[in-house]
Order: C-alpha cells, then structure tokens, then sequence
C-alpha cells in the first residue's frame, strides 16, 4: 500500500500571470501559499488482471488508452505504465473545482505515487515539471503552472514565471512571528458555487494571445502588485498586505465578466464592513473560496455565518508533496 498526499494551496499575489500567454511575452510572477488541506492518492496491487481507478466515478479497465480519466490515463502513459494489477484510489479534504488548485495537488500526488511503486528517485522539480507537462501539453489545459509548483514544493513560495518556460522557485522570507499573525489573521470562507478554471481562464489566455493591449496592462499591474505583496509581507507590512489584496481583486473582476457575480460582491462588501481590511476570491474565478485578511476575525465570522458562508480554517503546508504511508 502507497499513500501519497499533495496540498491545496492559496494564492497570495500575482495570479494570472503564470499563463504561457502572458509570461512568455513578458515573464510572470507570484505567491502561492501551500496549506494543511490535502489531495491524497492510495495505490496497491490487486489479484485481478484489470486497473481499477476510484474518483468521482469508478473505473475498471483492461487497458491503459481505455481509460476515461484524462490525467490518470496521461499519468500511466508518462510512466510508461503497463500493469494491470492496480487499483488507485484518490480523495480529497475539499472538493474540486473551488480555486484551490486541486487538479495540480491531484496530478502531483498521483505522479509520487507511481514512481514511489517504480522505485523512482525524483526530485521535487521533475514532480512539477511533469505535472505541468501532463496538464497544460499534453491535455491542453487552459492553466498556469503555479498549481503544479505549489503542490509539489509547499510553504509559501515566490515563483517567477521566465519567458523560456523555466520556473524559478524561493520560498517567501517572511520572519516566524510575521508568518504566524498572517495565519492568525486569514480567514476563508465556501461561497458555495464550483467552476472549470480552464473555462474561466480561457478568455484571459484568448486575449492575451490576440495582443490585448487592455488584458496585458491588467496583468502588468497585477504582477507589480505580486512584487509589493511580497515586500510587504517580508517587511512585516500585513495592513499593507491586506490593502493591496483588495486592489489585487478589483483588477482581476476587470479581466472576466465570469470572475465574480452580484452575491459574491455582495458578500465581499459585507466582510469589509465587519471587520475584513481585504480580501479576494481565491482561484480563477467565479466560485470557491473567499479570503479575507481581517482587524476582527470574530466579528467577520459572525457575518458570514449570519450571511450562509461557511468557514474553513486552515495552516500552512510546509512540505508540499510527499508520502504519507
């Protein structure tokens, strides 16, 4: 038996330019947060001649091209996989499709799985890189890469997207005390509505491509803001922090009419006014999760309750993908 386990993660800054579209044109940057909710993979060999898969579905197939999940079967392929006496289970502590980054988290831990059972030696940056591989080529997802590298690496990172492709990794040189009160003073809550990000990320990279002069200022700032994000958190600035997090969400609702709707902004509003300093959707856009970095965590709590939001509490993840068993 193999368990394996990839977290979810929160972007902190800059997101959306970690898209070929754009960081091949222009190099991208941002901060992702890995944190203690987790997409865990189980593998183990059965006594029947067939692969059984379990998700959302469940699969039993003969053959590797017979099967149905796109980045099961990609995986297998990469692999080069060819025994038919497995069954893999997947799980999760929050359902897909929230903007937490869970088909990344899922594709790593996965990937350990399976060169765990080869008996491969990897390196946490090949985990990435075929992750991203098997998701953004080989399967054509409309997505950055920042998913793949947060999953696999953990912590609170920093990711500067060059325009060659090569992603370069530091982790966020926040002091510990700075790094427990921003934990302390985070706050995320479920709206309750799911989404595709390839779909919602599709109008961003179809401008982007056609040499949007709009979408490529948008994300101009949007970086710029990713770069004073990062400056104020290793400065100890989190007041400054949360600010630029408000600013960050009302240019990202500039890029897609998709990105929110009249109840998250209703939302948003009302965390504002009980004591929320920012905050933004988490993700793509158009569901999931809100964030909020507040003066009054008790105060925003019991807003959102009266409001019909619930809230998930979280750490960070410092050791991105790994085996838990």
């Amino acid at each position: 038996m193999i368990i394996t386990k990839s977290p979810l993660r929160l972007t902190l800054g800059g997101g959306g330019t970690d898209l070929a579209s754009y960081y091949s044109e222009h190099e991208g940057f941002c901060i992702s947060a890995a944190i203690d909710k987790y997409v865990y993979i189980t593998l183990h060999e059965n006594f029947i001649n067939e692969i059984w898969l379990k998700y959302s579905q469940t699969e039993h197939v003969k053959n590797v091209d017979d099967i149905q999940h796109p980045i099961f079967r990609e995986v297998f392929r990469t692999l080069g996989m060819s025994n038919n006496w497995l069954e893999i289970s997947s799980l999760a502590d929050i359902p897909a499709g929230t903007g937490l980054g869970s088909s990344g988290s899922f594709t790593t831990a996965l990937l350990k799985a399976m060169h765990i059972y080869k008996s491969d030696i990897t390196s946490t940056r090949t985990l990435a890189e075929e992750a991203c591989d098997i998701e953004i080529t080989k399967l054509g997802s409309r997505i950055g890469k920042q998913d793949q590298y947060i999953a696999a690496y953990g912590g609170i990172t920093c990711m500067t997207f060059r325009k060659d492709g090569y992603v370069w990794v530091e982790p966020l040189n926040i002091s510990r005390q700075d790094l427990y009160s921003l934990e302390d003073n985070l706050a995320m809550f479920f709206t309750g509505y799911s989404h595709s990000a390839s779909e919602i990320l599709r109008e961003q990279d179809d401008k982007s491509r056609a040499g949007s002069k709009a979408m490529t200022e948008n994300l101009h700032e949007v970086k710029r803001m990713g770069y004073e994000s990062r400056d104020a958190l290793e400065h100890g600035r989190l007041d400054d922090f949360a600010e630029i997090m408000n600013l960050h969400w009302k240019r990202k609702k500039e890029r897609s009419g998709g990105m929110s709707n009249p109840q998250i902004d209703e939302w948003y509003e009302c965390a504002l006014k009980n004591g929320a300093i920012g905050g933004k959707l988490i993700g793509a856009g158009g569901g999931g999760f809100l964030l909020f970095y507040c003066r009054d965590k008790i105060k925003l709590r019991k807003a959102m309750n009266h409001a019909g939001l619930t809230e998930v509490r979280f750490r960070f993840d410092p050791q991105g993908t790994r085996t838990a068993f």
